[in-house]
């Protein structure tokens, strides 16, 4: 591990003057699970590590009236046992579940996985599917922006060396919206996905309304599958058409060949997985 020098704020305010008086040499520090590794084995100092574990603003789930605020230091235990998460956005339970052992879903953050953003991650499909939104703060002050436009490349946020990620917000409009998520890996647990998947959508006379087909690990970052959304999107609920855009899903991903697994194996994955999560959102729209 090289040197570097570590700095322990207790407010928000402190958090960001650090950020702004050691950037670009600084990184910030929340969980730990996945940062303390790379402290660990990387062959560069980091310069000044920021601990942001103190943050208050950070750690609550609430509802408001954009829609449901879940702090990005929130961790992944906390999430499971929530009961607005239960209410409001059951498939992130589902989704924390995947999230490596108990040690690692104990102290690792929501926004922890979202700003290491690997394409494998497991909270970013349901967000996704769930039009979610994050709060950025900085310097200049606050910022909000689709999660979608978050996600940059493998590793890369929206996020800038003197900024802050402070919220994840569900909006009002898809509170208690059906979904369902779905992860593929080499094991039950501790394992990165292969695939992950998630969809939502709603049912209205009959027909498939504001469809959404998030997918994981399939491309640089988590991305929507909107070619597939489109062939459901007004059509009569039928399994024919889940059928044919789980399909569709296959060809809009990017899956890559890896010392895990194949790109063909990814495929058939990407068609499973977004068959099964578009049938449980249907599970869930029928009750």
């Amino acid at each position: 591990m090289k040197p570097f020098d570590f700095v322990q704020p207790t407010t928000t305010d402190a958090a960001l003057a650090a950020l702004a008086e050691h950037s670009p040499n600084v990184r910030i520090l929340c969980g730990g699970t996945d940062y303390v590794v790379e402290l660990k084995h990387g062959e560069q100092s980091p310069g000044v590590v920021v601990d942001i574990s103190r943050l208050e603003d950070l750690k609550s789930i609430e509802l408001t009236d954009a829609g449901l605020r879940i702090g990005a230091g929130v961790t992944h235990t906390e999430i499971m046992a929530h009961p607005l998460i239960a209410e409001h956005a059951p498939a992130m339970i589902e989704a924390a579940h995947t999230v490596g052992a108990v040690q690692t879903r104990n102290l690792g953050t929501l926004g922890g996985n979202l700003v290491t953003c690997v394409p494998s991650m497991d909270s970013g499909p349901v967000l996704l599917a769930l039009d979610a939104q994050v709060t950025i703060l900085g310097p200049k002050g606050s910022r909000q922006m689709d999660l979608s436009e978050f996600f940059v490349g493998v590793r890369k946020t929206a996020l800038e060396p003197d900024e802050l990620l402070l919220d994840v917000i569900i909006p009002t409009e898809n509170l208690g919206k059906p979904a369902g998520f779905i992860k593929f890996g080499l094991r039950k647990g501790q394992a990165l996905a292969l695939v992950n998947a998630a969809s939502a959508f709603r049912v209205e006379d009959g027909k498939f309304k504001d469809v959404r087909i998030a997918l994981g690990a399939v491309a640089p970052v988590v991305m929507r599958a909107s070619k597939a959304e489109a062939v459901l999107e007004g059509q009569a609920v039928s399994q024919d058409l889940i059928d044919e855009a789980a399909k569709i899903a296959v060809g809009e991903a990017k899956p890559i060949d890896d010392f895990r697994a194949s790109k063909e194996y990814r495929n058939s994955l990407i068609e499973v997985g977004t068959r099964r999560t578009l049938q449980a959102a249907l599970e869930a729209a029928n009750g």
